[in-house]
């Protein structure tokens, strides 16, 4: 039986699972408040704060450290990687330290799971990182030469759905053609063409959701960019659109709340938001020239069946679709770490 540890660093919390196997064993979120954090001046100095508190929960759990196998960390936007495991070495620290695309709590994830790994004497590994690239090149294009299209969705909880939903259909998912849709705060939606993500739709391309405003007409966002100040434009596009900006809230219960009240404009809304999802989806099932075995529905939203019902309305005509709800982001690290440990899946080696 192996044990694993995963560590999932957030902006105002640290999650820690640790698993035998498929078994759960325990499970804790360690919040930070304003106050706690507002000590450190960058994101790096809040290391050995989370390190320890990770270190005290354990041993007030009689988790013994000592039993675990293999540590897997929060996979953050630290460069452009192929999907799964990353062996965590001196040169991944040090770029998840000094280096990474945007510097961000879940890059400590790496960090602190190797320093813990190295003093125990065993392997580190990240999984899933947000940053995951496995875009054909085709893909890449944007339409303006400046600005090549990257890939910055939810990978940890895409591939780990989709590795599940194929598990359950009895097949391998390198050998099936899966859309998921991650259907949480932000929106993101991809196309795993046997076992590689090969098309995406970011949050900033397609649907909007609870707090970000999705694709907005260029034309249009241009000449708004001229009359308010980037940090205006930036909050608005990513806090204060979506939902909050239609509807005031961030909340999809409250939502449908108004809807069950008869608010029609809430209804249209949350529907358009479902709509533009389904769109999103009919794209990219044109990569595959339409085989597509499973259209996955999953994320915070997915609990939704009313949205989750708009969605389906729409695509079923491509494939079946299959929900799974919640983002189950600590138990993808460690079935990761567990199919590393199986030799069902190899470790990359990140190099500069």
């Amino acid at each position: 039986m192996y044990k694993i540890l995963a560590i999932n660093p957030g902006s105002t919390s640290t999650k820690v699972a640790v698993y035998e196997d498929e078994n759960l064993v325990f499970k804790y979120s360690i919040d930070h408040s304003t106050e706690e954090l507002a000590k450190y001046p960058t994101i790096n100095d809040q290391y050995e704060m989370r390190y320890e508190k990770i270190l005290n929960i354990l041993e007030e759990n009689n988790i013994r450290v000592e039993e675990l196998n293999i540590i897997v960390g929060r996979g953050g936007p630290v460069a452009p990687l192929k999907s799964g495991a990353y062996l965590v070495d001196e040169v991944l620290v040090d770029k998840l330290r000094n280096d990474p695309l945007v510097h961000h709590a879940s890059n400590l994830g790496g960090i602190i799971a190797y320093e813990m790994g190295k003093n125990l004497g065993i392997d580190a590994l990240i999984y899933d990182a947000v940053s995951t690239d496995e875009l054909e090149d085709i893909a890449r294009l944007s339409g303006l030469k400046e600005i090549p299209r990257r890939s910055l969705i939810h990978t940890l909880n895409m591939r780990a759905s989709a590795i599940k939903v194929a598990k359950s259909m009895g097949k391998n998912y390198r050998d099936l053609n899966l859309i998921v849709a991650h259907l949480g705060g932000g929106l993101s939606i991809s196309i795993h063409e046997k076992g590689r993500m090969v098309d995406i739709v970011s949050d900033d391309e397609g649907a909007f959701s609870p707090e970000r405003a999705g694709l907005i007409p260029s034309g249009a966002l241009v000449d708004f960019c001229y009359k308010n100040d980037k940090a205006t434009v930036a909050k608005l596009l990513t806090g204060k659109g979506g939902l909050v900006s239609y509807l005031g809230t961030n909340d999809a219960r409250e939502v449908e709340k108004m809807i069950e009240n008869k608010d029609e404009y809430a209804k249209l809304v949350y529907e358009a938001m479902a709509y533009q999802v389904a769109k999103s989806i009919g794209e990219l099932a044109t990569v595959v020239e339409g085989k597509v075995d499973g259209i996955i529905l999953t994320g915070g939203m997915a609990y939704s069946k009313m949205l989750t019902g708009w969605i389906e309305k729409r695509v079923k005509f491509i494939s079946q679709v299959i929900v799974v709800p919640g983002e189950n982001e600590l138990e993808s690290l460690a079935m990761g770490g567990l199919r590393v440990l199986r030799g069902e899946e190899k470790v990359h080696r990140f190099n500069q």
